[in-house]
């Protein structure tokens, strides 16, 4: 009998879990043979064969073609069953929506960007957004949709699908954003806050040895989302990688939109920076004002660019010590501008134990603006496979499978 070694032995898990596990890093693009299922997964191969047959008889997976090897035999390709199937997913931002159509594995298809303003609510956002979602979906073919997808700038709660306790959001406080979704397109629906959903867009198309990174999303507020061990890790709450509310010591009394001073956000986001640029002098009134004139290198501008910065890098250089993650992904209308970058990363690497920063990516976020809507996706299809799991007997309830896709809201 062969002896499996302490490193590498796990926890028995259902059958179930373990499909949901298998379609999750097919889905995202992260294996594609069963041999990579296995060193991912730390399982046997042949229990890997048998959950990946299992699947394969419920065409809820497909093997195809070859693809090269180390040695010995060629491995057929692992594919999600079906690939005409796709998510319609759009990332919500202040005064606009980006839309589009995700593929398995990351693939996005006719993105377009519409005007919309959150503030309106979302009695007037949410049919205005899903018309435009349906209308892209059915260029593709609307029989062939699986589920649907919506990044939110706020604190969701993924169980419930709503925004809970919002900033610049009037409105959409405990509104039943998934469930009026799913009324309209009586589909399965995952909504997210934006920085998850940039953190699981990016984790699809960055090398499979980063398995812990961590998403910041730097535009009119900011937030931040955390992949450990390959997954979205939420917290005990939902809460993690909120660090827009980190008192620092550089916002001094500043009030902040949370009710108290000295966060932050008060200093490093955005909506800051077009405060204290206004209160100098400068003609900005939004975001995009603030990067225009930072990408002329005006002083002011880029200076009070450098100095958020700074404070986000101070920031996070607590969190990159404890953490010590692979990546530090950076996304957002601030993460565009060099002299922000530059700064983030030079107080990494100054605070920072060298251990931590020997191998540390830190870089912007590869998809860029479209980060959010290829999550958003990637949610939806879990969603969509979990019941699918779930509908040919293979799940128990769904839960238990969509808890281990990273996404715990019940239907």
């Amino acid at each position: 009998m062969t002896e499996i070694s302490p490193r590498n032995r796990k926890p028995a898990r259902g059958a179930s879990s373990l499909a949901a596990r298998v379609l999750e890093l097919v889905a995202s693009g992260q294996a594609s043979s069963r041999a990579e299922l296995a060193a991912l997964l730390g399982a046997a191969p042949s229990t890997i064969s048998l959950t990946v047959g299992q699947l394969v008889e419920r065409e809820l997976i497909a093997e195809e073609g070859t693809q090269s090897s180390t040695g010995g035999r060629p491995r057929k390709v692992l594919r999600l069953g079906g690939t005409d199937g796709f998510a319609v997913a759009a990332d919500l931002g202040g005064r606009h929506a980006r839309i589009g159509l995700v593929l398995p594995g990351g693939g996005l298809d006719k993105v377009s960007t519409i005007p919309l303003v959150i503030a309106d609510g979302p009695e007037e956002t949410l049919p205005r957004l899903a018309e435009t979602m349906e209308a892209l979906a059915a260029e593709r073919g609307h029989e062939r949709l699986r589920g649907v997808g919506l990044s939110l700038p706020g604190p969701v709660d993924v169980e419930s699908g709503c925004v809970v306790l919002p900033s610049r959001m009037p409105g959409w406080n405990r509104f039943p954003v998934a469930a009026w979704l799913e009324e309209r397109f009586g589909l399965p629906t995952a909504v997210e806050n934006d920085a998850n959903c940039m953190a699981m867009g990016e984790h699809a198309v960055r090398p499979t040895e980063h398995r812990q990174s961590i998403m910041v999303k730097i535009g009119s507020a900011i937030g931040a989302g955390v992949i450990f061990d390959g997954r979205l890790y939420r917290g005990a709450t939902g809460a993690a990688g909120d660090i827009t509310h980190i008192r620092i010591e550089g916002a001094t009394d500043i009030p902040c939109s949370c009710g108290k001073t000295g966060c932050l956000e008060t200093v490093a986001s955005g909506a800051a920076l077009v405060r204290i640029l206004r209160e100098r002098g400068a003609d900005v009134s939004s975001i995009e004002d603030v990067v225009r004139l930072a990408a002329d290198a005006d002083p002011e501008a880029t200076g009070a660019v450098r100095r958020a910065g700074d404070h986000l890098g101070q920031v996070l250089a607590a969190n990159v010590n404890f953490f010590n993650p692979d990546a530090v992904y950076l996304g957002g209308i601030l993460s565009t501008l060099e002299p922000f970058v530059a700064a983030v990363r030079s107080q990494l690497y100054e605070s920072c134990h060298p251990l931590v920063t020997e191998h540390l990516t830190i870089e912007r976020a590869r998809l860029g603006a479209d980060a959010g809507v290829v999550g958003a996706g990637q949610f939806a299809l879990q969603r969509a496979m979990a019941h699918a799991l779930r509908a040919i007997g293979g799940a128990g309830p769904a839960t238990a499978t969509t808890e281990s896709l990273g996404t715990r809201r019940t239907t």
